[in-house]
């Protein structure tokens, strides 16, 4: 039995140690968090490709850095581009594992165990690459007993081409991993849980629009927006004047109606989010409790509020980059991945 007091101990040990090997959140500075390719990202002033470089390309963490085995696993899309990702397939016994004791047969082999437990596909913000990402995928790994697929994005990190809407898309990118887990002859067999962050959101929220029919369980969404247009006002207000020239909409208002109502989703918003403003995250939710046929009016109860397994939790404390590390986050993520199996 998972113990929660234990898994947060466990989440800021984790993230401790990730200070002294890779940086979690992006390089400072608003304009990081918006994503690389606008029309407009000449006109700001914040934002170099020096910086992004920096951010996503030389610094790409690895598994074994956190104590991890992995798989470095390059996946090639549609259109020929590869990606580079980390596979973590659970096995029978993980040593010095903190994490809780799974019952299985002798019989039973390490494929066998990992089939039978959730997958989940980690889609990262806008600074950094998926090195970045690994505390949180060993908090899935090691005390969840989850396995993990984690990508970097074309353009970041060590994979190829350049980032633009069209190559975050699903078809692209996020479809690509779906696809590989959905063939894996042994993965195909577990649930599929999508995890996004900031623009990971979004790329979820995307992804899980375009395959209403696959074999995605459920949905874990932290700190994403409605659309970026509407997004560039509030983060960046001297480019206010310029967001109708934003060519990449993410328009994620949009795409959750096409999200099978049978699909839960946890939303984890940060308070003091100073990149997407909370507002973004309630309507999302209220978006997404319309498509469970629930009627949400007062928003003033809005994280008290559950329907079915979907849920919103708000984080008083929480800002864009370390919503994750508030008391009860991973809780939260706990609670509601145990909820998925009854």
């Amino acid at each position: 039995m998972l113990s929660l007091p234990s898994l947060e101990a466990f989440a800021k040990g984790a993230f401790a140690t990730a200070a002294g090997v890779a940086t979690l959140g992006p390089a400072p500075g608003i304009a990081l968090d918006i994503p690389p390719g606008l029309s407009y990202r000449s006109v700001s002033p914040n934002y170099t490709a020096t910086q992004h470089n920096l951010s996503s390309k030389k610094d790409v963490p690895v598994p074994t850095d956190f104590g991890l085995q992995y798989k470095d696993l390059p996946l090639v899309t549609e259109d020929g581009v590869t990606l580079r990702c980390y596979l973590l397939m659970q096995r029978t016994e993980i040593s010095n594992s903190h994490g809780p004791r799974i019952e299985y047969t002798d019989q039973e082999t390490d494929e066998e165990f990992a089939s039978k437990r959730p997958t989940i596909l980690m889609f990262h913000g806008n600074g950094g690459n998926h090195g970045h990402r690994i505390p949180l995928a060993r908090v899935f790994f090691v005390k969840m007993r989850c396995n993990v697929l984690m990508l970097s994005y074309r353009g970041y990190g060590h994979s190829e081409g350049s980032p633009s809407e069209t190559g975050e898309a699903p078809l692209s990118n996020a479809q690509t991993a779906l696809d590989y887990v959905t063939s894996h002859p042994y993965l195909r067999n577990s649930p599929v849980i999508i995890y996004g962050q900031s623009i990971g959101g979004a790329v979820a929220i995307d992804l899980a629009s375009r395959n209403p029919s696959s074999k995605i369980t459920a949905l874990i969404l932290e700190n994403t927006f409605t659309n970026l247009p509407r997004l560039v006002p509030q983060a960046l207000p001297l480019l206010g004047p310029f967001a109708f020239l934003c060519h990449q909409k993410w328009d994620s208002v949009a795409k959750i109606p096409l999200i099978p109502r049978s699909t839960p989703i946890l939303m984890l918003s940060g308070v003091l989010d100073e990149v997407v403003p909370r507002e973004h995250m309630q309507e999302l939710w209220q978006i997404a409790s319309r498509r469970q046929g629930s009627k949400l009016s007062d928003m003033s109860v809005i994280s008290e509020i559950g329907n079915g397994k979907s849920k919103f939790v708000e984080f008083e404390a929480g800002h864009h980059n370390d919503t994750c590390v508030q008391q009860g986050y991973w809780t939260a993520v706990a609670d509601f991945m145990t909820s998925l199996s009854r």
